[in-house]
């Protein structure tokens, strides 16, 4: 006798199709319009068939932050040198989430994200940092260092507009300009290179 299915699977959802309704939701409502019936809604089945997929609206939000990390550009620590690797995960997390500015106040909100993909990018980050000798603590104050930078260009940017205008001083291309050297002069202060 086979395992018994839950109502999601019934139902014929997916992991996928949820996160990807969900984002959808989240795009054309906010936060507050994302809700577990609403989605069940827009997904045409019960609400205890998102149940199957996620636990709560809390952890929804995490797996969706969590799942566009997934685009994240990893390289290999153990053939890349410490500060190009920390500048292509970075500038990767960066152009990610410039491409999901509807998430990138949930970034800030959330401090990050928690999920597999996070602790990924995190641990390639530990690789790369213990490589150029940084570990412990200051290993763990550098990671945070780096993420909340990334972040906080990236929701700078995200409210930008392409050109400068009265409202807005700095353009996209501008500010992504800012981004990369800011991001050398971080790397040279937190590796001492």
């Amino acid at each position: 006798m086979g395992e018994a299915r839950t109502p999601g699977q019934r139902a014929g959802l997916t992991r996928e199709s949820v996160l990807q309704a969900a984002h959808k939701l989240l795009i054309e409502r906010g936060l507050d319009g994302l809700s577990m019936r609403g989605l069940a809604t827009r997904l045409g089945v019960a609400p205890n068939a998102i149940y199957s997929h996620v636990a709560n609206k809390t952890a929804l939000v995490d797996e969706l932050l969590d799942e566009v990390l997934a685009a994240v550009v990893v390289p290999d620590p153990d053939t890349t040198e410490a500060n190009a690797g920390l500048v292509r995960i970075m500038t990767s997390s960066y152009t990610v989430l410039l491409d999901h500015p509807d998430l990138v106040p949930l970034y800030l909100a959330r401090q990050g994200a928690r999920g597999p993909h996070a602790q990924r990018l995190g641990d390639v980050m530990f690789a790369l940092l213990a490589q150029a000798g940084v570990t412990g603590p200051a290993a763990h104050e550098a990671r945070r260092v780096l993420i909340v930078y990334t972040i906080g260009f990236a929701a700078l940017s995200t409210s930008a507009g392409p050109e400068p205008s009265e409202d807005r001083p700095l353009g996209s291309a501008e500010l992504s300009g800012n981004f990369a050297s800011g991001l050398q002069w971080l790397l040279t202060g937190i590796l001492g290179a």
